[in-house]
């Protein structure tokens, strides 16, 4: 029994602190999770997460970190602060980095942060630089960075220096807007011999058609003039995306034969247009050779009307005997254009059978007669055809009611094939 008069005291043990008992794998997922401004802050949890922000593998600084209502001036002043500190008090490797930047007028200590990356094992690199005024030079310390295994670049220029060899570990590479020679892109590629997954976007022209030599490219997206570019050897490429941008550059013809001929392995194939045919010379009505391995085909934008468009993407169809899925997002286009009429007739077609195409989308139409000419064709050649789905313009009932009715008539190879025309007002309007 406690003496009577006196204050009484009960004491409870403190529960275990749950935050800094967490094993140290587990810390950093969340803290990289986080954007750096709330990983920083996370340092005033408990003792040990103190300085656990310092040894973090991955950083990223981009325009998040700062507030939006900040001007110009204070947003290049507190990205310098913010390097700066990054520079005197992280410790260990950073395997990731990446800096979006691209509103900034200018950025200063980014040569300070690309040496300190190169003396701390960077493997993934993205850099998004400012897009007002010059382009940032990347210094020559870049060079150095022999672990690099991804390569992001964007609104930089690339100057050859005298004794690089390549990056021996670099699997993907992604070039936007940088200012860079034909020969050091070549070599840049020639000399990286991991190198599976490309992207160049090209936004003027270049002085001299460039080689492409990568024996394990698996992923090129290309966006660019197409006479550019020779694939010399790229024998396991399996998906191509062109989007073709027309300047003048110093370049012979590029045949549709001869851009397709280093595609052996190729599964997909995306073209954002077909305007790279304009100068490619005679179009035939197949390739010389066949690609059996393409399973996939997407047109983004093609006129039904256009004497070169439809011819080309015919050629296409036909060299590609294992085609499964074919997409086309079709242009307004004329009516009255009797040869491209006549290139959709069924009857061209007597010796040709798209024997495994399964699903068939067009997109943007509205009932003209070449897009209902392509309807006919592909369902009439397309003995294993499961799905052809329709998404059209908006256009008046009674014209779709027309549709509808004219889509009934065409006769289906398939016994299985359904069409569905999809309408925003009818989202789940039944197949036809």
């Amino acid at each position: 029994m406690y003496p009577t008069g006196k204050r009484q005291y009960r004491y409870r043990t403190l529960p275990p602190d749950i935050l800094s008992n967490l094993p140290r794998k587990v810390i950093d997922e969340i803290l990289m999770c986080l954007p750096l401004r709330d990983a920083l802050r996370t340092s005033i949890l408990s003792k040990r997460w103190r300085y656990i922000w310092r040894r973090l593998p991955q950083l990223t600084l981009e325009q998040t970190l700062w507030k939006k209502e900040e001007n110009i001036t204070d947003l290049t002043s507190n990205f310098s602060k913010i390097v700066s500190h990054i520079l005197v008090y992280h410790a260990g490797p950073v395997k990731k980095f990446s800096l979006c930047i691209p509103y900034l007028d200018r950025c200063s200590n980014i040569d300070s942060l690309i040496n300190f990356l190169s003396r701390n094992g960077i493997q993934h690199l993205v850099l998004r630089l400012p897009i007002r005024g010059s382009s940032y030079e990347l210094p020559p310390l870049f060079f150095t960075c022999f672990q690099l295994r991804h390569l992001t670049l964007n609104n930089c220029s690339i100057h050859h220096p005298p004794h690089f060899k390549g990056f021996d570990w670099l699997i993907s590479l992604e070039l936007r807007d940088v200012t860079i020679s034909s020969m050091l892109l070549e070599r840049l590629i020639s000399r990286s011999p991991l190198l599976e997954q490309l992207v160049l976007h090209i936004s003027g022209a270049l002085s001299n058609v460039i080689k492409i030599s990568a024996p394990v490219l698996r992923s090129f997206d290309y966006t660019g003039n197409i006479r550019s570019v020779y694939l010399k050897n790229v024998p396991l490429l399996a998906k191509f995306s062109l989007s073709h941008r027309e300047y003048h550059v110093a370049a012979g013809k590029c045949t549709i034969a001869k851009l397709f001929e280093s595609f052996s392995a190729l599964e997909h194939l995306h073209l954002n247009d077909m305007s790279f045919v304009a100068g490619a010379g005679e179009i035939p009505t197949r390739l010389p050779f066949n690609l059996n391995c393409v399973k996939h085909l997407c047109i983004s934008s093609i006129y039904l009307s256009d004497l070169d468009e439809v011819p080309c993407a015919l050629c296409l169809i036909r060299s590609f005997p294992y085609l499964q899925y074919m997409e086309m997002k079709v242009e307004a286009s004329d009516d009255n254009d009797i040869p491209a009429l006549e290139s959709l007739e069924v009857e061209r077609f007597s010796d040709v059978t798209f024997n495994h195409l399964r699903e068939v989308k067009l997109i943007q139409t509205n009932g003209t007669i070449p897009e209902m000419q392509l309807m006919k064709l592909l369902l009439a050649k397309s003995p294993r055809l499961v799905r052809m789905l329709i998404e059209p313009c908006l256009v008046e009932e009674s014209a779709t009611i027309k549709i509808l009715a004219e889509l009934t008539k065409f006769k289906r190879a398939s016994p299985k094939a359904e069409v569905v025309y999809k309408l925003d007002k009818h989202p789940n309007l039944g197949p036809v």
